[in-house]
């Protein structure tokens, strides 16, 4: 048999083989984690001997799990039987579907709300409660309730200290009573509902704590206070917990990830061993080493010493452009010259903070006729014909999922207005029926008393008729027989070629429907394990590999990727670090691990881009570079570096430096400089890259002559002078100089405080 262990460096191998027990494995990235975790359970099985019936491997993502599964399965020769391995939401679903009877309120076919079911209920226990959905919007409910559930805190425990905290506790006792009442529930009651069981029934957690004698745990950093929790309860007696996780790469805070749950693991295991995991099999050193350089600065860390094989490799590199638009056609040029040299589109990826700025790129990407994916775009599962069809599977597999039936009642059309829709809610109500089994009870009992008139009974009566049959034969047919009779009954294609706006949009609908059947086809599960499955699903796990596309993604859904080209956009302060995130120190601190992120996602070349000006809500305004580029050495970094970045200042004029298109070489010059710099409107196409270039190189088209001075112009604007702009009101000038062919403002508003604006856009008006 393969000896697995040989394949280990020294300091993965000391986790693998280290005694049963608490340990935390601190790994870097691209240091081998997911190796370290599935050697680990092979160690477990082969060497220790101990029954993958009592192994629990929790992944963040399915893709991980089946990844670690296929891996396991290579070096044992075989599928572990009993070994379960999952999301912590699947796991937690499949302790549910077990325990049911112990639940309270649920029956054994309750239904996972996805985030657009969530604010559907949500609207409905505003509507509920005569709130205004305008005023309190469902989407800032739902984060409330979901932060609420991340801390296991229950709405009769819920703390209101202000108004809007007193709405949200009413919003979230009654959405909880909605998701009973459909017998659902949303992704934190996974987690919620298992932990709450867990304490309410301690004999229900002894099975559990007897059953997962050893649980490895990945992306730990990434875990809340209820996953925290739910781990803390299933290892109280043998405390075999195997957590493998790295703190610089915790960037979920938004969502409820803590990465102080390792500090945690520290006080809660005092024995606990920890290994850290350095070697890295991902990068050139270069750039691990501006890695490091920019992570060192955040606070309360363990720090890692990164290193590889591959020494040296390309600097990394760093341009400024004029505006988003010449930033995505610089990128675009890049990945064009790429291609000559042997690189493939699906070697290369752009990242960004934020998902607005993918609109210049991809119109970059699509005159210049390179292929890309656009990650973090409708993912499949949530497409309005695939929500339409699951929605039909899941009223056939619970009549009482109200908000799937109010879905599909209608759809395709079939002459049940809204006024027939509140009779037959208000009819199921006084039977104290779900309105499905009202609707079946109409064909089941043709006499029965109801309030609906000739047109209307008619047209439920047929729905009625379909919902019965689909009803009947739900646990005999397979999910791919019952698909193909919903659609054929429901005239779904006719309905998709009516609605679409043209036929390739039609077609293009109907494939993704032939997909959906085709996975229903080819998984020989049941109705209630398909619906699970596909409910489970992450916009990670849609992400499939496309070697000859490029890929387009936030740094958010970066995580746990690698491409051997990445170009970071959007390197400037408000946008990477967020505005929101400036004034809070643990914010910022996320943020750069944020930016560690996206430059340990680079294998060979790392390019990072920001922009002189760009457009925002009032307009164009001028940009300030990230401060987080002040960290990066000024040696490993062609172009953009700064000759001594930790001098910047407030104002954040420090030196920069860039390439000269015709020689390579550099220039220096700050801020105050630019008026030397003769800065062009940008160009209208795509410049192609000089042949005589080193390759892979940002080009600045706005500087053709370092020696090129424009005529000197005079400041319009001066300190102490009142203005107004149409959007901040009036304020006092505090400085102004010349940008290149521009003037840069900084104006202290009373009510915005201070802004700078490119003067050319701001059209500031003096007040004498």
């Amino acid at each position: 048999m393969h000896n697995y262990l040989d394949e280990l460096n020294e300091a993965q191998y000391t986790a693998v083989t280290a005694d049963p027990g608490p340990i935390l494995v601190l790994a870097g990235p691209g240091s081998g984690k997911t190796r370290v975790l599935t050697h680990r359970i092979v160690y477990l099985i082969r060497e220790l001997h101990v029954s993958p019936w009592h192994i629990l491997a929790v992944t963040f993502t399915n893709k991980a799990a089946r990844e670690m599964a296929h891996r396991i399965e290579k070096v044992l020769e075989g599928q572990p039987r009993g070994l379960m391995m999952g999301t912590f939401h699947a796991t937690c679903a499949r302790i549910l579907r077990i325990e049911v009877d112990n639940l309270e309120g649920y029956g054994r076919d309750f239904v996972i709300f996805d985030t657009e079911d969530q604010l559907e209920a949500i609207k409905q226990a505003l509507k509920d409660l005569n709130l205004d959905d305008k005023k309190f919007p469902p989407y800032k409910m739902r984060s409330g309730i979901g932060s609420a559930k991340n801390e296991l805190i229950t709405p009769e425990m819920y703390t209101a200290s202000n108004y809007v905290a007193e709405v949200t506790k009413r919003v979230y006792a009654r959405y909880q009573q909605i998701l009973v009442t459909n017998n659902a529930m949303d992704f934190d009651d996974l987690l919620m509902n298992v932990v709450t069981l867990f304490d309410r029934r301690p004999d229900v957690l002894a099975k559990y704590q007897e059953r997962f004698q050893h649980i490895l745990v990945d992306e730990f950093q990434d875990t809340n206070t209820a996953q925290y929790g739910l781990l803390k309860r299933l290892t109280a007696v043998r405390q075999n917990i195997f957590a493998v996780g790295d703190a610089d790469q915790s960037i979920y805070m938004w969502r409820g990830a803590d990465y102080r749950n390792l500090n945690r693991f520290r006080d809660d295991f005092p024995g606990a061993r920890q290994i850290l995991l350095e070697q890295n099999y991902r990068s050139t050193q270069v750039i691990l080493d501006a890695a490091m350089a920019v992570i060192k600065h955040n606070r309360n860390r363990i720090h890692k010493q990164l290193f590889t094989e591959r020494q040296g490799g390309e600097n990394v590199n760093v341009r400024e452009a004029y505006d988003e638009n010449e930033e995505a056609e610089r990128i675009v040029g890049t990945v064009q010259d790429l291609l000559l040299r042997g690189y493939s589109p699906g070697d290369m990826a752009v990242m960004y903070r934020t998902n607005a700025q993918s609109r210049a790129l991809e119109e970059a990407f699509i005159r210049t006729n390179i292929p890309y994916r656009l990650v973090g775009a409708t993912a499949f599962y949530r497409r309005r014909e695939i929500k339409d069809v699951i929605a039909y599977l899941r009223v056939v597999h619970n009549s009482a999922d109200a908000i799937s039936f109010n879905r599909i009642i209608n759809t395709p059309t079939r002459g049940i207005g809204g006024k027939t829709q509140e009779q037959l809610q208000q009819w199921a109500a006084s039977l104290l029926m779900s309105p499905a089994d009202a609707l079946v009870r109409l064909v089941v009992d043709p006499d029965c008393q109801h309030p609906f008139n000739g047109r209307a009974t008619n047209a439920l009566h047929t729905f009625g008729q379909m919902l019965h049959a689909w009803r009947t034969i739900r646990d005999e047919a397979t999910v791919g027989e019952l698909l193909d009779l919903i659609l054929e009954q429901t005239n779904f294609r006719t309905y998709i070629e009516d609605s679409a706006k043209d036929e390739d949009e039609a077609q293009d609908r109907w494939a993704n429907v032939m997909e959906l059947r085709n996975v229903a086809a080819g998984n020989q599960i049941s109705l209630s394990e398909f619906l699970e499955q596909i409910a489970l699903v992450s916009e990670v796990d849609d992400l499939e590999a496309e070697p000859n596309r490029a890929t387009l993604l936030t740094l958010h859904a970066a995580k746990g990727l690698e491409f051997p080209i990445v170009f970071l956009a959007g390197l400037e302060d408000g946008i990477l670090p967020h505005s929101r995130s400036l004034d809070d120190v643990e914010s910022l601190a996320e943020e750069r691990r944020l930016f560690y992120v996206g430059i340990t996602r680079a294998m060979d070349r790392l390019y990072i881009s920001h922009a002189f000006r760009r457009l925002g809500y009032g307009g164009y305004d001028v940009s300030v570079p990230s401060r987080f580029l002040q960290d990066l050495p000024h040696e490993l970094v062609d172009g953009g570096s700064a000759k001594s970045r930790r001098q910047q200042t407030k104002t954040q004029a420090s030196k920069w430096e860039w390439s000269s298109p015709a020689s390579g070489s550099s220039s220096s010059w700050s801020k105050g400089e630019r008026a030397s710099v003769t800065r062009p409107s940008p160009p209208t196409s795509t410049p192609k890259p000089e042949k005589s270039l080193p390759p892979a190189r940002f080009l600045r088209p706005d500087i053709e002559d370092d020696d090129h001075q424009p005529p000197q112009k005079t400041a319009r604007y001066k300190t102490g002078q009142k203005v107004r702009h149409v959007k901040f009101g009036t304020g006092t000038v505090i400085e102004s100089k010349l940008t290149g062919s521009d003037e840069e403002v900084s104006v202290a508003f009373s009510d915005h405080g201070i802004k700078r604006l490119a003067a050319s856009f701001a059209n500031l008006e003096v007040i004498e």
